[in-house]
């Protein structure tokens, strides 16, 4: 695809003879949203951590960009950015400071600018001089997010991305990643377990299982395909059977 933001070709990891991750291939065209589904173990994480440069596959390509993340990574990190729940900040430093860590780390210009545009996105300025450790996991994923967006990322990595949130912060998060993607043009990937976030951001879903993926589209073609009314019942189907379109 000549307008992929993400191309992956035959990408397996394997762990100690177990495939977590087994030949697969995806492309994700440029200012799309992409979704990586499937249970615990299906191969989510594996397939972000790869693409992150985090781990090393097996076998296969993965290029970003245009940039070989196997081979020339660092010419391409600086414009991606990857954002979790699971995956917490210093928690003594105060969110300033972990937006400063990361605004150095990342090379922004301007960085108490940027830190200051995103506090009054998201809301944080009554947070700046807190300590990290001492929010709430709602106003943590409001940092992580301004986190994420410091280096005005091409290309978005996100996992679960609105985990742990009651629905009016996670639906505020999902506007704010929209908007974003609206006004930059960027290209996010997330895996989610959360079906209604999954319709309404994403312009493709790749079902996984066990390492593989057995059915790709858009929410809606999966709805028609599957006869549900629900991407929910749709990952319930592919979960429990054998159902596999590839």
């Amino acid at each position: 695809m000549a307008d992929a933001a993400i191309e992956v070709v035959g990408l397996s990891k394997q762990f100690i003879g177990v495939a977590a991750v087994d030949n697969i291939s995806f492309a994700v065209r440029r200012g799309s949203t992409c979704a990586l589904l499937g249970g615990n173990g299906a191969g989510k994480t594996t397939t972000l951590s790869m693409l992150l440069g985090l781990l090393l596959p097996t076998s296969g390509s993965i290029r970003i960009l245009g940039v070989d993340m196997l081979r020339d990574r660092y010419q391409v990190l600086p414009r991606m950015c990857f954002m979790s729940p699971y995956a917490d900040l210093p928690q003594r430093l105060t969110v300033s400071q972990n937006l400063e860590v990361f605004a150095r780390l990342y090379a922004v210009p301007q960085r108490k600018q940027r830190i200051s545009e995103l506090a009054a996105l998201l809301d944080l300025q009554a947070l700046l001089q807190r300590p990290y450790g001492a929010l709430s996991a709602g106003q943590r994923t409001r940092v992580s997010l301004a986190k994420a967006l410091l280096n005005r990322p091409e290309v978005m990595l996100l996992d679960e991305p609105t985990a742990s949130l009651d629905p009016d912060t996670a639906d505020r998060m999902r506007q704010c990643l929209r908007d974003y993607q609206r006004d930059s043009g960027a290209t996010l990937l997330l895996a989610s377990h959360n079906m209604p976030e999954v319709e309404r951001l994403c312009d493709e879903v790749l079902m996984l299982k066990a390492g593989h993926i057995v059915d790709r589209g858009s929410p809606q073609q999966l709805l028609d395909r599957y006869g549900r009314a629900s991407m929910e019942q749709v990952f319930l189907d592919i979960a429990r059977g054998e159902v596999s379109h590839g």
